[in-house]
């Protein structure tokens, strides 16, 4: 059975599967050289972190492709191109400790004002000041999945209040969820707003003007989602007067060009796109890829299917 997989670590996990099962030929595919075969010779698929250029077309090749398993939560690049055959799961979970974590420690550098501190230190600059704080904030989660919960769970000794926000309203473990469509009313009493969103054409743009202008004065923007999910020109504007700030680990265009206003935009911080570019990441991707071609090969169900919404 041919498998294509993303990385030498994930071939690693594949090695020594349980004994009775069909035998793995196993390619390290990054999309960074010349395709190592044909592809339609490949049933098993995990694309790299980043999607190659042409996954549509390469996609439209993979007549034998039956599992096709990303290693992202996103699967946007691939959702409309999926073979008939094959069967879309996605690395929900995987990234949500990494990402969680970013989270919490861009809202505590922004509040605490960690960046202005470090830029005073380089300048040698004992710059004494009160500054913000996480405690008795409120914030909204905006997208509470997987990661949404994993962030909630890292908040709990905080001494914040949490505000939910999903697609649908519902009721969950840990309180309620409210719909999408009461944003409008639960903007304005946020001390801090994530965005946990997947990038979907439901949620493009949805933090336009008018949802920015909803924020209270002085809130901080953090969005761990996709840089489409933010309008960046109306982000700008909100961030030229001072009014809100924002910690960002996505951007309209990545890697963002050297001379984008948000480089130089005052009360902005901005990191690569690294929060689930951890080791945690690593090691909970190559056991959900292992433990999913195991369930493949056996007929057993798969995690993370992806049926209509995600």
């Amino acid at each position: 059975m041919k498998i294509w997989v993303a990385s030498q670590d994930i071939a690693d996990a594949l090695t020594e599967l349980p004994e009775g099962l069909p035998s793995l030929d196993c390619v390290v595919y990054d999309g960074r050289t010349p395709l190592p075969g044909p592809p339609e010779d490949v049933e098993i698929w995990v694309p790299p972190l980043v999607p190659l250029p042409d996954t549509p077309g390469l996609l439209g090749r993979m007549t034998s492709l039956r599992l096709l398993q990303t290693v992202t939560a996103g699967v946007e690049p691939y959702l409309p191109h999926v073979p008939p055959k094959a069967v879309l799961c996605n690395a929900r979970g995987v990234h949500d400790a990494g990402t969680a974590e970013w989270a919490v420690g861009a809202m505590i550098a922004m509040l605490r004002e960690f960046p202005d501190f470090a830029a005073a230190q380089a300048r040698r600059e004992w710059t004494y000041h009160h500054t913000g704080v996480l405690a008795d904030s409120t914030v909204l989660i905006v997208g509470y999945g997987s990661i949404g919960e994993a962030l909630e769970r890292r908040l709990a000794g905080f001494e914040v209040d949490i505000v939910r926000v999903a697609r649908t309203a519902r009721d969950s473990a840990h309180g309620r969820v409210h719909g999408e469509s009461e944003l409008p009313a639960l903007l304005p009493e946020a001390d801090v707003v994530v965005l946990l969103v997947p990038a979907t054409p439901g949620t493009a743009g949805l933090v336009d003007a008018g949802f920015l202008a909803r924020m209270k004065d002085g809130a901080l923007l953090v969005n761990a989602a996709r840089g489409s999910v933010v309008d960046a020109d109306a982000l700008l504007a909100e961030l030229l007067t001072g009014r809100l700030r924002a910690a960002l680990d996505v951007t309209p265009v990545e890697p963002l060009p050297s001379d984008h206003p948000l480089w130089t935009a005052p009360g902005v911080f901005i990191t690569p796109h690294i929060a689930g570019s951890t080791p945690a990441s690593v090691r909970r991707t190559r056991r959900l890829v292992r433990e999913q071609v195991i369930r493949h090969l056996t007929g057993r169900p798969l995690d993370n299917m992806i049926t209509g919404h995600y």
